[in-house]
């Protein structure tokens, strides 16, 4: 009677797909980002950061082997939770990673909260991302976390006034809202905040405003892969020549991009918590490799934190066990730390975001090669406006 009821379970389990003995025995990563349209070097700075954790650390954790299975999102937020639906529904994954914009990321957080399946967040850095899902962690970044530093600096170093120009979509309008805050409450004055459409590379009548107000400073942000055009129309209109005091979350002169732009870029200042010339053995091994697999690419922020993303996953299911329960992964990514290539991280346990250093840089020639060169440092800096 036993062997016919392990038989009969065995048959069970074929008619469901499932081969006995084998069950579990991998770990699928549904990995959506975009890899045609307008933010096609974001994914594969994405894609290529997580490919070199599994290079590194090989396919098998907690005796499970890893399976990415990439799907591109083109950056379109219908398209984003129509895949993620895919993916759990019919592919079967595990956890869901990638999320390069912030839209796609919180369509996506009600499936991960029906489905109890893991959303590690790998770039989308909208403050309230995280509070969408008690599923969803992230290994990126908050708007806030990033732009509040340079608030401080901007008052701190005899700028009185600026203006801000932002891409018109949440992340944006956190940078506004974060930095406006901050930069007013340490006696500055933000004396006008204009909004470009997501959908438009056209600053020009933004930057029209700029030229006609001159102000000490212009604060900017857009989203990733977007700086060049918008650097190339300031130089068209002689701002990079006019004594105009240009600071910026890091996604303006972000690493891989930064060469494109020129000596327009020379000066910019930023706060990230990411350059390819932080001075760390951790790091200097990480962009070497990272060159070598990519045919000598410069890798940027969205590939260090799809890199910890892997390493995220990875350390996790190690202290399961291998186990793949949704729930326990996410407590088992709940306070790890350990030492990135942009420095000492950690997830915070009550926030589920990463704790990291911010560095404020600026762009300066080295080696005839332009970098964000980092000069300060915030040292384990939380998203404050999570700080209770």
């Amino acid at each position: 009677m036993t062997m016919m009821r392990l038989l009969a379970g065995g048959v069970a389990a074929m008619l469901l797909g499932i081969t006995p003995g084998f069950a579990q025995q991998s770990v699928k990563i549904g990995l959506v980002l975009p890899l045609s349209g307008p933010f096609t070097p974001t994914g594969k700075q994405l894609v290529a950061g997580a490919r070199l954790y599994m290079q590194q650390n090989g396919d098998t954790v907690a005796g499970k082997k890893i399976e990415l299975v990439i799907k591109d999102d083109t950056g379109n937020a219908d398209i984003t939770k129509r895949l993620a639906q895919e993916l759990v529904v019919n592919d079967k994954v595990t956890i869901l990673a990638g999320f390069a914009l912030t839209p796609g990321a919180m369509a996506t957080a009600p499936i991960a909260t029906e489905a109890k399946v893991p959303q590690v967040v790998m770039l989308a850095a909208t403050s309230v991302v995280t509070e969408r899902s008690p599923f969803i962690v992230r290994t990126s970044f908050s708007v806030p976390q990033t732009v509040v530093p340079l608030a401080d600096w901007a008052a701190a170093n005899g700028i009185k006034n600026v203006m801000t120009l932002v891409s018109d979509y949440a992340p944006g309008i956190d940078v506004e809202t974060a930095f406006k805050a901050r930069f007013e409450s340490k006696g500055g004055k933000v004396i006008d905040a204009l909004r470009v459409p997501l959908s438009s590379n056209d600053f020009a009548p933004a930057l029209q405003r700029v030229t006609d107000n001159k102000p000490d400073g212009l604060m900017a942000f857009v989203p990733a892969g977007v700086g060049t055009v918008f650097m190339r129309q300031m130089v068209e209109r002689g701002l990079d020549k006019s004594g105009l005091k240009v600071i910026a979350e890091g996604s303006l002169t972000e690493d891989d991009i930064v060469n494109q732009i020129g000596d327009a870029a020379l000066g910019v200042i930023t706060s990230h918590h990411y350059s390819a010339a932080h001075d760390s053995a951790e790091n200097r091994a990480f962009v070497a490799a990272f060159e070598k697999a990519n045919d000598g690419a410069r890798p940027n922020f969205a590939a260090v934190q799809a890199y910890d993303g892997m390493r995220l996953i990875y350390e996790a299911l190690k202290k399961t066990g291998g186990a793949t329960d949704g729930e326990a992964l996410v407590n088992a990514m709940k306070g790890l730390s350990w030492v990135s290539p942009r420095g000492p991280m950690s997830i915070d346990p009550a926030t589920r975001e990463t704790v990291q250093n911010i560095y404020i840089r600026k762009v300066e020639r080295v080696g005839g090669k332009l970098f964000n060169v980092e000069f300060a440092t915030v040292p384990d800096f939380r998203d404050p406006s999570k700080v209770k």
